[in-house]
């Protein structure tokens, strides 16, 4: 009996809550309530949009902000979904990465208006007069400029686990899915965490062209801080401009706070090193949460749910990068059979397209895409030598040092986040004033949001880098260049290029926006493949619109086969851990 009375009142002293509590209590039931409150506005009828259109009454900006940033974590957590399945597929499985791989290549190069051209139309359907199609359009959209970098940054950490730790999963005879919820996930942590941050931010880029949807005769305004700085623009209202920024700082701020923060220092323990971290991220967050005393307790059941699952067995089926046990001719005989089937649908496609094109394009049109595809290519190749010059040396500065690094985090955020358009003011105002060609001058917003995708893989590189490693360089004495070429950068290198083919992915996406500036009744337009399928979606010009989208996944294909892909796999064959 007082085994049990000592039992029944350890129990209260768990549950009894203390000023931590109170604390957290505050924030997660403001949070719930926050949610709830904007979910509720997206069951409301499609009409209510005209009832209530958008205003520039800086009064009605945290209500746009939280349905901005709602649609943002909504598109977030889609993207982490598919993250993890898309990317595990494609790492395992040698054949699946051969049509994977590629496709991801094209659809990271399909701009955010080639998208909106085809399923705003499609999730309108699925809800016919109601703001919910029009959500989930705009959240679609966002989800396509933060799932491609996420996946491409856990597809190269999977692809570069170290050898000792995949015989020790062996070892212990871990299932499939023990691998991937033990190791996989753990050793992807780090880098992919910092892309979610850079994915993040990434949605603030075209959250103008997601929420103020336009196409051909369809418009759809939905309020937001997107459609509030549309219509800022449209009336060259600085003072409004201003009052966006500050919503976005603002937002920023409060999810790198509230959500990025805690997430990285949490993560830290997932770092591959055999000896301790010098410094050790930190997040007040975080250190509420585990000083609580009743809500630790009420979350003991969800932790030993996520062991159980971890512990599972669950007999998913063995890819191997290895091809067959059979033996190598029926593997290669699969294989041809398989590349054969990928080429076939490939040509289907291909004369599918040719057959809608054909029908009201001719040849001429072809070599005007090609000339615009081949100038935007140009602008991408020297945009990007120019960022990694200028930001891998700062990205590694930064990542070794973890107090810098949680410094930098948010202002690398809103500097990532700073959407294109908000720059139209100085760079119209500019480029008219002192006569300058907008072919030179509009190029710098193609890489103003996409630069950050290489900062912020070099800060996970090098954040990442073990710190034996780094102790070892320092008991040879490798200093200067040597240290450069020796230690850090092959060291970083894995990251560098998962940052570069998405950064440069970005930068065609980002022409849509940045080859086409307006300000007021201003307009500038630079020659360009992006100008080109921006004026061809404006007019709803559909053959053109794929045209332009087609030239653009295949240049973006070509370029990654050619040029990234090759450095990807000799940073995997050559300067991969273990």
């Amino acid at each position: 009996m007082k085994l049990q009375d000592f039992r029944s009142a350890a129990i209260g002293q768990a549950l009894r809550p203390n000023v931590w509590d109170i604390a957290a209590l505050i924030l997660v039931v403001g949070a719930m309530v926050l949610i709830v409150y904007g979910g509720e506005q997206t069951t409301a009828p499609l009409s209510e949009l005209e009832l209530t259109p958008v205003s520039l009454d800086p009064s009605k900006l945290p209500f746009y902000a939280l349905r901005t940033t709602l649609r943002m974590l909504l598109a977030i957590v889609c993207s982490t979904i598919f993250t993890f399945a898309y990317a595990a597929i494609a790492a395992k499985s040698r054949r699946a990465e051969m049509v994977m791989i590629p496709l991801l290549d094209i659809l990271q190069s399909v701009p955010i208006l080639g998208f909106l051209t085809f399923t705003v139309v499609f999730f309108m359907n699925l809800f016919p007069g109601q703001v919910m199609g029009a959500e989930l359009a705009s959240v679609f959209a966002i989800f396509t400029s933060q799932a491609w970098n996420m996946t491409f940054s856990m597809y190269q950490s999977i692809r570069n686990v170290p050898k000792d730790l995949e015989e020790a999963t062996q070892s212990f005879h871990l299932s499939v899915w023990q691998r991937f919820w033990r190791l996989d996930v753990p050793f992807a942590m780090p880098g992919l965490i910092w892309n979610a941050m850079m994915s993040m931010s990434g949605g603030w880029f075209f959250v103008v062209a997601s929420e103020a949807i336009t196409v051909g005769n369809t418009t759809v305004t939905l309020p937001g801080i997107g459609s509030y700085v549309a219509m800022a623009i449209q009336q060259q209202n600085l003072s409004a401009i201003f009052y966006a920024i500050l919503a976005m700082l603002f937002v920023i701020i409060a999810y790198d706070q509230l959500l990025f923060r805690p997430i990285v220092a949490w993560a830290d323990k997932f770092r591959f090193e055999q000896t301790a971290s010098g410094e050790a991220p930190t997040s007040w967050m975080l250190d509420l949460f585990r000083r609580t005393r009743a809500l630790r307790t009420l979350t003991r059941p969800f932790a030993a749910v996520n062991r159980m699952v971890s512990n599972l067995r669950i007999p998913l089926p063995k890819l191997s990068r290895a091809g067959s046990n059979m033996g190598s001719r029926p593997s290669r005989l699969v294989d041809a059979l398989w590349i054969a089937v990928i080429l076939a649908g490939t040509g289907y496609a291909a004369w599918l397209t040719y057959r809608y094109l054909s029908a009201s394009l001719d040849l001429s049109d072809v070599f005007i895409v090609i000339r615009d595809g081949l100038i935007t290519l140009l602008r991408v190749i020297v945009l990007i030598s120019i960022a990694t010059l200028i930001w891998v040396p700062i990205g590694v500065w930064i990542g070794l040092r973890p107090k810098l690094a949680e410094r930098v985090q948010p202002l690398a955020q809103f500097l990532a986040a700073f959407p294109a358009n908000l720059a139209f003011p100085v760079f119209v105002f500019i480029i008219v004033h002192y006569g300058l060609s907008a072919n030179i001058w509009l190029s710098p917003l193609m890489i103003l949001g996409t630069q950050w995708y290489i900062l912020f893989n070099v800060i996970a590189g090098a954040s990442a880098f073990p710190t034996d490693l780094r102790e070892a360089a320092g008991s040879f004495h490798l200093g200067g260049w040597r240290w450069w070429f020796k230690v850090i950068l092959p060291g970083i290198f894995p990251y560098y290029i998962t940052g570069a083919i998405t950064a440069s992915g970005g930068s065609w996406n980002a022409s849509i926006v940045a080859e086409v500036a307006s300000w007021g009744e201003t307009h500038l337009q630079a020659t360009g493949l992006g100008a080109y399928i921006a004026m061809a979606t404006e007019a709803g010009d559909f053959p053109r619109v794929v045209l332009g989208i087609a030239t653009m996944c295949i240049m973006v294909t070509l370029f990654n086969r050619l040029l990234w892909r090759p450095l990807y796999a000799f940073g995997e064959r050559r300067l991969r851990l273990g």
